[in-house]
């Protein structure tokens, strides 16, 4: 095979990204979808608005970069904030911060937590933590688990909200009762909010008070905000100033960051606050995708959870994801119409069940409930 030749999974890749580009009914657009020329194009017409173009360019995290540090402070009032190329290292920095100063290499995550995931295990490998686990439910720990972990932890780590789950949340009684139960047992607490923006809605507060539980948060700027890359880690000065040099130490000092801290901002500033109305309209359509699948004539189908606690959700099928994927790419060339975008096997279960996430973002405000349930008839029907 030549380097240029393409493989099976890029073209499959390829068809999906033309399908979904072309498609003029979607839930949500990212822009890692785009072309490279549309996506730089499209940042240097908007930098302009979010910071000043004639400034001189980052080096090693001043500049642009700097003021994404002071916005996200700002925004969870928290009393410093430190940039990362990616969040993952921001986890491992501050948890690895937080077990020099408790003395406890613990951290009490849940299993589905993205560091016992997504990681290859560097919090062991890389770092020298251990992890216990309060609970395996699908669900964030609650407080009597919290107390019941039958060893010393140093540091309770929650996923707000818990993506493996279905991006799910407690109340926001039951944040404060798990927290209160971290600090019962001489804990501290730290939030890996990626997705934290979203949670308001759901929690019933502001990114302040949400912060404000715990010691340390951790905020994503590609996910929810559609940002290129980046992450900040907030908390105390002291914690922040010692997380700078382990992050030079990982490797995390980049000489220019310029166009990610820009993405970063330009994020804060459009799509923060019209995160309430993506969750708001999520309950919608994930209720018509559950009227459409239970009158549509497959054998079992699961929306999960219901309603959604934030902008995304799960939805559930008895099908191989091949057949699924196959459908769904289908649905979008030959309609124009884009409802699911990929899928992925049950991680556990029997053979033949699969799930995809679903998130409803600035497009998905146009699809009417009746929208969706004639879109959900169009996929069935190619299923078969």
């Amino acid at each position: 095979m030549g380097d240029t030749e393409e493989t099976e999974e890029q073209r499959r890749r390829h068809r999906r990204l033309t399908a979904w580009r072309r498609s003029e009914r979607i839930l949500s657009r990212s822009s890692a979808d785009r072309p490279l020329a549309e996506r730089l194009a499209s940042l240097a017409a908007d930098a302009g608005t979010v910071h000043a173009p004639d400034e001189w360019t980052d080096t090693y995290g001043n500049g642009v970069v700097a003021e994404v540090e002071r916005r996200t402070a700002d925004l969870l009032d928290m009393e410093a904030a430190a940039f990362f190329p990616t969040g993952t290292m921001a986890q491992q920095v501050a948890l690895r911060c937080w077990a020099g100063r408790t003395g406890n290499p613990v951290v009490a995550l849940h299993p589905l937590a993205h560091p016992e995931v997504h990681e290859g295990g560097a919090l062991s490998v890389v770092s020298g933590l251990r992890t216990v686990h309060p609970t395996s439910e699908p669900r964030l720990p609650t407080a009597e688990e919290v107390r019941d972990v039958p060893e010393p932890f140093g540091t309770l780590m929650l996923e707000l909200p818990l993506r493996d789950a279905g991006f799910t949340l407690p109340s926001w009684e039951e944040l404060e009762a798990v927290v209160a139960a971290a600090r019962d047992r001489d804990a501290v607490v730290h939030l890996d909010g990626a997705r934290l923006w979203e949670c308001g809605p759901h929690l019933g507060r502001g990114l302040p008070e949400i912060a404000a539980l715990a010691d340390s948060v951790y905020v994503s700027f590609y996910k929810s905000l559609d940002g290129l890359s980046g992450a900040v880690l907030a908390g105390p000065g002291a914690l922040v100033e010692e997380a700078r040099t382990w992050r030079h130490r990982y490797g995390g000092q980049v000489f220019q960051q310029f166009p990610a801290a820009l993405s970063a901002l330009l994020g804060m500033e459009r799509e923060l606050p019209r995160l309430p109305s993506y969750v708001a309209h999520a309950k919608l359509v994930a209720g018509a995708l559950a009227e459409g699948f239970a009158g549509s004539g497959v054998p079992w189908s699961r929306v999960h959870p219901e309603p959604p606690h934030t902008h995304q959700f799960q939805v559930w099928l008895p099908y191989g994801t091949d057949v699924l994927d196959e459908a769904s790419v289908r649905q979008a060339e030959e309609t124009g119409v884009t409802l699911f975008r990929r899928w992925f096997p049950a991680p556990a279960g029997p053979p033949g069940l699969s799930y995809t996430e679903v998130t409803v973002a600035a497009p998905g405000l146009e699809w009417t409930a009746g929208d969706v349930r004639d879109a959900v008839a169009g996929f069935v029907e190619r299923l078969g």
